[in-house]
This record gives C-alpha cells, sequence and structure tokens, in this order.
C-alpha cells in the first residue's frame, strides 16, 4: 500500500473540493462567512476503505486504529422532569483532543440528546434527527412524541448496523404524556429508562446514582446528585473529565421552552476541592 503521502502532511490542509482563495473574489471579512466546501481526506486511491486498507496491508503501526473512546454522560427522571449531565472531554485512548466538547445536543425547544462514542457519528445524526423533527412538526401541525423522535433514531441506527457507527445516545424530552428518557445504541436498540448512564465512567456514575436515586427529588437536589455523579466518573475514569454541564427538561413554560440550562460549567477540579471539603478532607489523598 503506497504510504508516501505522510512525506508531505501539508497534503491534508486542503480538502478535496477547495479552491484557491483568490479565485473566489472574496476577502477575509466574507470568507469568515463561508462553510468548508469539503472535509480533507487522506490522498489515496480511495479514502472510504483507507483505514481497513491500512489495517488489511499490515502497515499500521500497533494501536493506531484501535479508535479508543471515553466520556460519561447520564440522565435520569423525577417528579419534576428529567435531569441531563455531561461532562466535557473528548479523547481518542491517551490523547485529550478537547476539555470543552458538548455532549448536549438541542435538538428542539422540548428535546434534547446527548452523545457519546464517536463524536462525528453522534454529532451529525442527532442533528439530522432534529431537522427530521422539525419537518415532522412542519407537516403535521403538532410536536413529534419522544418517543417517536427515539424510534426514528434508533431505525437509523438499525439501518447502519455493522458498518461502523460508534453511539452510544440519550434522547430525553417533555411530550403531551410528560416527561421520558429514552437510552438508543448505535445497534438500533432501544430502551424506555428512568435512571441511564452512557461511557466508559457510566460506572462509577451508576455507583453515586444508585447511592442518592429517589423520585421525590427536588430540582436543586436532582441537579447536585447528577453534578457529583459525573464528578465521581471523572475523578475514576481518565477519558472523562472538563465541566460538568446540566439541563432540566420541565413542563413547558409560557414561552414553549421544555428545558432550562441550569450549569453552563461547572470544573471538575474545582469540584474535588469542594467535595473534599464537605467531607473534611484536604483533597489529596
Amino acid at each position: 500500500m503506497d504510504m508516501s503521502f505522510l512525506e508531505a502532511p501539508d497534503k491534508f490542509a486542503k480538502g478535496r473540493f477547495d479552491v484557491d482563495d483568490d479565485d473566489l473574489g472574496l476577502d477575509e471579512c466574507d470568507l469568515k462567512l463561508c462553510e468548508p466546501t469539503g472535509f480533507a481526506m487522506a490522498p489515496v486511491l480511495n479514502p472510504l476503505t483507507f483505514c481497513v486498507d491500512l489495517k488489511n496491508a499490515g502497515q499500521a503501526p500497533g494501536g493506531l486504529l484501535d479508535f479508543k473512546k471515553g466520556t460519561t454522560t447520564l440522565g435520569f427522571r423525577f417528579q419534576g422532569g428529567v435531569m441531563i449531565c455531561v461532562d466535557s472531554r473528548a479523547s481518542m485512548g491517551t490523547f485529550i483532543g478537547s476539555q470543552t466538547c458538548r455532549k448536549v445536543i438541542e435538538i428542539n425547544n422540548y428535546l434534547l440528546g446527548t452523545m457519546a462514542g464517536g463524536a462525528a457519528d453522534c454529532s451529525f445524526w442527532e442533528r439530522h434527527l432534529a431537522r427530521t423533527c422539525r419537518m415532522y412538526e412542519l407537516r403535521n401541525k403538532t410536536r413529534i412524541s419522544v418517543a417517536a423522535a427515539s424510534k426514528i433514531l434508533a431505525n437509523i441506527f438499525y439501518g447502519y448496523r455493522g458498518q461502523g457507527l460508534s453511539c452510544g445516545t440519550m434522547i430525553a424530552g417533555w411530550d403531551k404524556t410528560g416527561p421520558h428518557l429514552y437510552s438508543v445504541d448505535d445497534r438500533g436498540d432501544r430502551w424506555d429508562m428512568n435512571v441511564c448512564s452512557v461511557g466508559s465512567g457510566s460506572t462509577y456514575a451508576y455507583g453515586v446514582l444508585d447511592s442518592g436515586y429517589k423520585w421525590d427529588l427536588t430540582v436543586a437536589e436532582a441537579k447536585e446528585l447528577g453534578m457529583r455523579s459525573i464528578y465521581h466518573a471523572t475523578h475514576r475514569d481518565g477519558a472523562s473529565g472538563g465541566v460538568v454541564r446540566c439541563y432540566h427538561i420541565h413542563e413547558p413554560d409560557a414561552n414553549g421552552n421544555g428545558w432550562t440550562k441550569l450549569e453552563e460549567g461547572a470544573d471538575v477540579n474545582e469540584l474535588h476541592w469542594k467535595y473534599a471539603q464537605e467531607k473534611g478532607l484536604v483533597g489529596d489523598e
């Protein structure tokens, strides 16, 4: 397999459909308003099967194609609606790509989605779901139910089953029948859940959730439980970290908003010292 392109990494700087800026007749300000015309792809004969071809050729360094991912997302129903909490670290193995990744997809004013697994897969398909839900609303003059939205996503994943998608998502929202929380994975499986956590840190999050969850939590108690669960997951799971973000899904208000962002980003490092102090510890034990 020809690997000579690796000797000229500058080739990756341009997408397959890129055009010289001078040929567009646009100045720098105009260019800021333009969308990229294409994704940068490997300059090989068949980019679509590049990873498979490289692996089959036996030329890939050990571990290069083991796309290890990690995250912690959780959601649970309670008397006040649904609480959604996530971390913000994007990683591939031991490499941390971002500490500010937004893992909650705001589908519309009363539906939220979370992403775990491949960020590109989850982000693309949940945004596609947002478009589909909007088209349903325009055609039927009514909002789509949470169950139907999650079923659409599950059907999409089922159609691509075995083709390499990496998605562990939750779809949560409030419709005519009340609050709902569904878990949908890349095999097309779908579950109606009361308590759910997805990602490499989910086992740690479940430990805290199981010890503090009850149906009659107040909104403040539910937020604290969710944040504490995510923090403990980030403390024990190296692939989770960054900040904790929290959303509360509730009955739509007068403006039609069915969710509220309760926490934009609480640094897990600050939470560590806060929780240690509450337990009478120094924090470096």
